[in-house]
C-alpha cells in the first residue's frame, strides 16, 4: 500500500500523467469538429414531421368536435402504463409543467410520461443511495435517526431534480434563441420588404437561421406550420411567445398582433423591434465586458502574481543564498 502511495505521489509520475491528459485533450479538441455530425438537417426533418403531426392532430380535433366526442392519443409503453396505474398525471400534471416542457423543446406525450416517471423514481433512487451510504459506507459517528433524516432530506431534494434538469435545458435553449433573434428579425424585415407574405417570410427565415440557432429555427418552423392552418395569426404568434418564454419575443409578437389588428405596416413594427433587440444584445455584451475585470481579480492574484514575484525576486533570492 505504501508503495502504491509513493508511486502515485511521485512528481515524475504526476508530470507524465499531466502530459498524457493534456495530449489527449488536445487531440480531442482537434478531432471534435471533424467527428461531430451536423444535426441541423436531422432536426429540421423532425420539425417537418412534427408539423405534419400537428396538422393531422388539428384535423382530428375538428372531426372529433364535429362528432361531439373527444379523442386523445396516449402512449402505451411500459412507462406510460406505470404512470397510468399510479395516476401520476393527476398528481404532477399542471399547466405550468406543460409550458415548461414546451419551452424546453419537449413536445408530445412521451416526454411528459418520462418526466412523470422520473419525478417518482428520482426521489426513491436518491433516498436509497443516501441511505446505503450513510448506514453502510459512512464511518463517522452519527446516530441512526440523523442518518435517516439525512436520507429523507436527500430524497426530498431528489424530487426537484427532474424540474431542475428541465429548467437547465430551458436556459440553454433561451440563450441560443436570444443571441440569434435580432438577426432573425433583420431577415424577416428583408423578406417582408421584398414582398413576401408573413407566412413565407417565417418559412424562409426558419431555413436560414438554422445555421446560427437550431432552436430558433425549430420554433419558427412550428410557427410557420401554425400560421398555415390556425384560424387566426394571433394564436400562432402567441404560441411562439409561450414556447420561447423570452420577453423580447413576446414584445415582438405583441407588436405583430397590433400591426395586424390596426392595419399598420408590419415592416415598420419589425424595424423597430429589430433595432431594440440589437440594442439589448449590445447592452448585454457591454454588461459582460464590464463584469470581466472583477472576475479576473482572483485568477490574477492566485496564478499571475506568484509567478511574477518568483520571476522578479527569484534571482535576488538565489544570489543571497549563494552569498551566505
Amino acid at each position: 500500500m505504501q508503495a502504491i502511495i509513493n508511486t502515485v505521489t511521485d512528481p515524475r509520475v504526476l508530470f507524465m500523467a499531466l502530459i498524457g491528459v493534456t495530449t489527449f485533450l488536445t487531440i480531442v479538441m482537434i478531432a471534435l469538429p471533424a467527428l461531430s455530425r451536423d444535426q441541423a438537417n436531422k432536426r429540421m426533418k423532425i420539425m417537418a414531421l412534427e408539423r405534419d403531426k400537428m396538422r393531422a392532430a388539428r384535423i382530428n380535433d375538428l372531426k372529433t368536435e364535429a362528432a361531439g366526442g373527444s379523442l386523445r392519443n396516449e402512449s402505451k409503453g411500459t412507462l406510460a402504463q406505470i404512470v397510468d396505474q399510479l395516476n401520476l398525471r393527476k398528481i404532477f400534471e399542471s399547466e405550468d409543467l406543460g409550458n415548461l416542457m414546451k419551452m424546453a423543446g419537449f413536445r408530445g406525450q412521451r416526454p411528459l410520461v418520462i418526466f412523470f416517471f422520473f419525478k417518482l423514481a428520482t426521489p426513491i433512487i436518491v433516498f436509497l443511495m443516501t441511505f446505503a451510504y450513510m448506514f453502510f459506507a459512512y464511518e463517522g459517528e452519527m446516530i441512526p435517526l440523523i442518518k435517516l433524516a439525512i436520507s429523507i432530506g436527500a430524497g426530498y431534494i431528489g424530487l426537484y431534480l427532474p424540474t431542475v434538469f428541465v429548467k437547465n435545458i430551458i436556459q440553454k435553449r433561451q440563450d441560443s434563441i436570444r443571441k440569434a433573434f435580432p438577426d432573425a428579425l433583420d431577415l424577416l424585415l428583408i423578406c417582408v420588404q421584398s414582398g413576401m407574405s408573413v407566412e413565407a417570410a417565417f418559412g424562409k427565415v426558419s431555413q436560414e437561421i438554422v445555421a446560427q440557432s437550431l432552436e430558433l429555427g425549430e420554433e419558427l418552423t412550428l410557427t410557420t406550420a401554425e400560421l398555415s392552418y390556425l384560424p387566426e395569426r394571433r394564436q400562432a404568434f402567441e404560441n411562439l411567445g409561450k414556447r420561447t418564454g423570452l420577453p423580447a419575443i413576446k414584445a415582438t409578437v405583441t407588436a405583430l398582433i397590433q400591426a395586424e389588428r390596426y392595419g399598420t405596416p408590419v415592416s415598420q413594427a419589425l424595424r423597430v423591434m429589430a433595432k431594440e433587440n440589437r440594442d439589448m444584445r449590445m447592452s448585454e455584451a457591454e454588461k459582460k465586458a464590464a463584469a470581466l475585470p472583477p472576475k479576473l481579480t482572483v485568477p490574477m492574484i492566485v496564478f499571475f502574481l506568484p509567478v511574477l514575484f518568483i520571476v522578479i525576486l527569484g534571482p535576488a533570492a538565489i544570489r543571497v543564498s549563494r552569498s551566505q
